[in-house]
């Protein structure tokens, strides 16, 4: 029986595991530089406060009959809205940094990328 690599064919395991490393790093350091706000004022005093009525009658329905489409429907309608409210109340962004660290977790990710990519090809 052949010895199988990365992806079933003939290729670097360990190129594989090397490109998901640096693509890992990559990743991680992009994400460590953004910096995320939130407007809270706002969030419980406007949309989400108005979503949990409907919440609560959902519950409401669910207590006396857990087949209850309507309540069911009410219930995660409405954390399903809550949770699109939260996230529309933040605010992302990526603060001043220098050309050469930006550029190098740019770099880390592709070329982690093109590792990965590449041990998938026979060799």
């Amino acid at each position: 029986m052949a010895k199988r690599g990365a992806g079933g064919t003939s290729g670097g395991v360990g190129q594989f595991f090397l490109g998901l490393a640096m693509m890992g790093i990559g990743v991680y350091l992009f994400l460590a530089q953004i910096r995320v706000t939130s407007n809270l004022n706002s969030l419980f005093g406007g949309q989400a406060g108005l979503l949990i009525v409907p919440f609560g009658l959902g519950l409401a329905l669910l207590f006396f009959s857990g087949r209850s489409i309507l309540g069911w429907l009410l219930s995660l309608g409405s954390v399903a809205a809550i949770v699109v409210s939260v996230l529309a109340n933040l605010t992302l962004f990526f603060p001043p940094t220098g050309l050469l660290r930006t550029v190098g977790m740019i770099a880390l990710f592709f070329i982690g990328f093109v590792l990965m990519v590449r041990s998938l090809r026979a060799q």
